[in-house]
């Protein structure tokens, strides 16, 4: 069987790959730089856009794709290095948020264009405009199907 005579398939295993290829690319980048890994950008960039700049553990996990224990790894990482703090919910004193301090909201910024450059480089030059809209509209349709966000 050819990829022609089936096409999903082959778009599923290229989008696997891609996603593997690319996000190893940018970690280089990163780490060429000196910065800290993608995960960190991620946690730090959803921080940043929640209100307050805080959010409860379960809410970021969901957020950027992680599992509770891997988030838990994550955090304490970053708050170690000052880039996070966490603290008791409001409502729950069982639950935790995980607030970006202002050296995190720098770290970020240092990390922005070096991220964005690689996405230029790695993806968003080959492709067309109505390209990226086609692959957004079908990644969508996918994720809400599955129950994501």
């Amino acid at each position: 069987m050819t990829r022609d005579d089936d096409p999903k398939s082959h778009a599923w295993a290229l989008l696997l790959s891609a996603q593997a290829t690319l996000i190893e690319k940018i970690e280089a980048a990163l780490a060429q730089a000196k910065l800290p890994p993608l995960a960190w950008y991620d946690v730090l960039r959803e921080l940043e856009k929640a209100e307050g700049g805080s959010l409860r553990m379960h809410e970021l996990a969901g957020r950027i794709v992680l599992s509770r224990s891997n988030l838990t790894r994550l955090a304490d990482r970053l708050e170690d290095a000052k880039l996070i703090e966490r603290t008791h919910t409001r409502h729950d004193r069982r639950g935790y948020d995980c607030v970006v301090t202002r050296a995190g909201l720098a770290m970020r910024k240092k990390m922005s264009p070096v991220y964005k450059a690689e996405i230029e480089r790695l993806f968003s030059r080959h492709v067309t405009v109505e390209e990226a809209r086609t692959i957004g509209v079908a990644l969508a349709r996918a994720v809400k199907s599955a129950g994501g966000a």
